[in-house]
């Protein structure tokens, strides 16, 4: 069984960019990731979440162009929630249109301040996004704005899209292939 300490040694090596100890976790919490009960959100907002759920139902669907017409709505009834530009951008992103949903990712991490889940899932969506586009770099930044937030998924891309960490885990493989074969 391991220990608190165990569990920060290998979390401080599979995630370099995270927090090394409870204490440093705890500071770099700002409870962005509390949800406010949906009754005490503003009525535009509850019907904004009421629209981009039969949008991603749409999307689910293969309505795409319906999608799209929902999350357009869901963000016009409320212009302020990070959620519809996130639901948008995806909508965008399945019909290749990656300068609008690169825009309205924009919108949700500046609406977010950059903190939350709506934040997270933007900076993982761009991430996306320089992929497709060729862009490695700027891709592995938004990554790492998205694991600092808490992403398991961006956590998971920056460990492939290092070589090093590649090329440990290649090395490991072969070391436990060789023990569970009882080879020296």
């Amino acid at each position: 069984m391991a220990t608190n300490n165990d569990k920060l040694v290998l979390n401080a090596i599979f995630n370099p960019n995270t927090p090394l100890t409870e204490e440093e976790f705890k500071a770099n919490d700002d409870g962005a990731d509390v949800e406010t009960p949906v009754t005490e959100l503003p009525v535009n907002v509850r019907r904004a979440i009421d629209i981009e759920m039969a949008g991603v139902k749409c999307a689910e669907h293969g309505a795409v162009a319906d999608a799209l017409a929902h999350f357009n709505s869901a963000v016009e009834a409320a212009p302020e929630w990070p959620s519809g530009y996130n639901n948008r951008a995806q909508c965008y992103r399945l019909m290749s249109d990656n300068e609008n949903a690169l825009n309205d990712l924009e919108m949700a991490v500046k609406l977010s301040h950059g903190r939350g889940k709506a934040a997270r899932q933007a900076y993982v969506q761009r991430g996306l996004v320089y992929l497709l586009n060729n862009d490695p770099e700027r891709a592995k930044e938004e990554f790492t704005c998205a694991a600092r937030l808490g992403s398991d998924f961006a956590k998971n891309q920056l460990v492939v899209m290092n070589p090093y960490a590649a090329l440990c885990n290649e090395m490991l493989g072969e070391m436990i292939g060789k023990c569970v074969r009882g080879e020296r």
